[in-house]
């Protein structure tokens, strides 16, 4: 219950921070993308300040044997780029650039009953679906 209610404060949170920063509003990230038109560079300093919390974060909590409410990390163990990775983010990037959205704003974008919001989660869960169908062994 507890580890519920912490991810449900930093969802909220994390949608706030969207929000607040326009980050939710897909022709944000499409003039950030557009450099030689209409461009925006918003979406980079959004970006500059998510990475250094991280980066700032991460020295201190990686120090720790556990987390505080999980029993281990759940860090990536993979160093090597493989072919999977290079589709994967391609798809990632393709997609991003055709509509603007990245899956956590496109959650919090249904908070705005936005029908490009709930398509685009459709379609990434159709992707997660597909991608276990595809994967099996």
């Amino acid at each position: 219950m507890k580890t519920n209610l912490v991810a449900l404060v930093a969802g909220v949170i994390f949608g706030l921070g969207l929000a607040l920063s326009q980050m939710i509003d897909p022709n944000k990230v499409l003039n950030f993308l557009d450099v030689t038109g209409n461009w925006d560079p918003s979406l980079a300093f959004v970006m500059m300040g998510a990475l250094a919390v991280s980066m700032l974060s991460f020295r201190f909590i990686l120090k720790r044997s556990t987390p505080i409410l999980e029993s281990g990390f759940h860090v990536s163990k993979q160093a090597i780029i493989n072919r999977p990775l290079l589709l994967g983010a391609g798809l990632f990037g393709i997609g991003w650039g055709m509509t603007g959205y990245c899956p956590g704003p496109a959650v919090a974008s249904l908070g705005l009953l936005s029908i490009e919001g709930v398509v685009m989660v459709v379609a990434i869960y159709a992707g997660f679906f597909s991608h276990r169908w595809f994967a099996r062994e």
